[in-house]
């Protein structure tokens, strides 16, 4: 692959038109979508006029002029990107509280099984948050294997399985069709977290027949720093699972003020507290970006993209962690080095903004939206640089920072 090449890849690029959507340093290749997705331009305007107009003019006058239904009319905005109908999903809370409600409400749901099945090496608020989950019930127990004892760790006490879609380090992507096939054959219900497919690849909880699924709208779907997370509840489970955490949005009458609650019909039950409004704003103006992606170009993108510095690595002698097969992976790449975390601040010294996932890997995300294929020639050419000349043995860049 050469910068011609690159650059006769851009030529012919159907999202050439988003980049400009975005506030991108000139002087930088970001490659940490995956993580922290960049600011869209159209994001200050947005939450000016939340805290200019209706906040500092409209004052509480504004809950009855869209703030109130907000969490509805977000989860609407972000089903067709999960394959799900509008009222089936809900925005709020974040990706861990989503987790714990789910979790709680899958092993209540059927009292005769009591095992909630992970996978080691899951994201470890994923594991942490259901070690607190099964606390909370009686009897029940977190089992945590190997991926490749997964389909035999499913039994007739089995609960839910809780699988991470895209694997946070590698990539690697379980298919979501046959792994929900598989819990609903041993009697279970399965809980997907998509918080690095969402917005990467293409999902369809519908024809999958997924129960549950969570996902935060901070990567990939540009929400920003803390922005309020999705949970999708099938609508055939929405009336009978329970919410644990029964604030008072999620009652049916939350303005009735009344001490017993009365769970509200479909997902508004799944609301807690107060709707962040400022972090909705920002994640709705953020979402207007995805109005005509084609998700089928979309992954063709980030294909060529991995191509291009899956080249680069083995040029630079680094062992790929991630599959090859763009079907059995998300929108990263993943490399294997001793001195990774070295090896990425000396990448970000030179403008090319990745991050560091213990103990020993460099990770790059390949966001196809606003990454051009020479930006991706261009890091690829630092990272050979910086392994070839051994630029990342500076021991200034092996000073550890409190978020790697």
């Amino acid at each position: 692959m050469t910068r011609d090449d690159a650059r006769a890849l851009d030529f012919t690029d159907p999202f050439a038109a988003w980049r400009d959507r975005f506030a991108l340093p000139g002087d930088v290749v970001y490659l940490d979508g995956n993580s922290l997705g960049p600011l869209p331009r159209a994001v200050p305007a947005r939450l000016a006029d939340v805290a200019e107009r209706q906040w500092g003019t409209r004052l509480i006058r504004s809950w009855n002029e869209g703030w109130i239904d907000a969490p509805q009319r977000l989860g609407a905005r972000i089903a067709p990107l999960i394959g799900a109908v509008a009222d089936a999903v809900i925005v709020g809370d974040t990706t861990s509280t989503h987790l714990f409600k789910a979790i709680v409400a899958a092993l209540r749901h059927d009292p005769s099984r009591r095992t909630v099945v992970s996978e080691a090496g899951n994201f470890p608020t994923d594991l942490h948050v259901a070690e607190g989950a099964v606390a909370c019930v009686p009897g029940a127990r977190l089992h945590v294997v190997e991926r490749a004892a997964l389909a035999d760790a499913l039994d007739d006490d089995t609960a839910l399985l809780l699988l991470t879609h895209v694997h946070y380090k590698t990539a690697e992507r379980f298919d979501l069709a046959a792994w929900t096939a598989r819990a609903h054959a041993a009697g279970a219900l399965i809980l997907w977290d998509f918080s690095h497919s969402v917005g990467a690849v293409a999902l369809d909880v519908t024809a999958a027949d997924v129960d549950l699924a969570v996902g935060c709208t901070y990567k990939y779907l540009n929400g920003g720093p803390g922005a309020p997370a999705f949970l999708y509840v099938a609508p055939r489970l929405q009336d009978a699972l329970a919410n644990p955490v029964s604030g008072w949005m999620g009652h049916a009458e939350p303005f009735a003020f009344q001490d017993a609650y009365r769970p509200a019909a479909g997902m508004t039950r799944w609301l807690v507290g107060t709707p962040p409004i400022l972090g909705m704003a920002s994640l709705d103006a953020a979402l207007d970006l995805w109005a005509g992606v084609d998700m089928a170009a979309l992954a063709a993108k980030s294909a060529a993209l991995f191509a291009i510095l899956a080249e680069a690595g083995a040029d630079a002698g680094l062992a790929c962690v991630s599959p090859t097969d763009p079907e059995r992976r998300g929108s990263h790449i993943s490399f294997r080095h001793a001195d990774a975390y070295a090896l990425t601040q000396a990448l970000i010294a030179r403008g090319v903004i990745g991050d560091f996932r213990d103990p020993d890997i460099l990770r790059l995300g390949l966001t196809p939206l606003y990454l051009s294929h020479e930006d991706v020639w261009r890091a690829g050419e630092q990272l050979r640089e910086v392994v070839a000349t051994g630029a990342w043995r500076d021991p200034a860049f092996a000073q550890r920072l409190a978020v790697t």
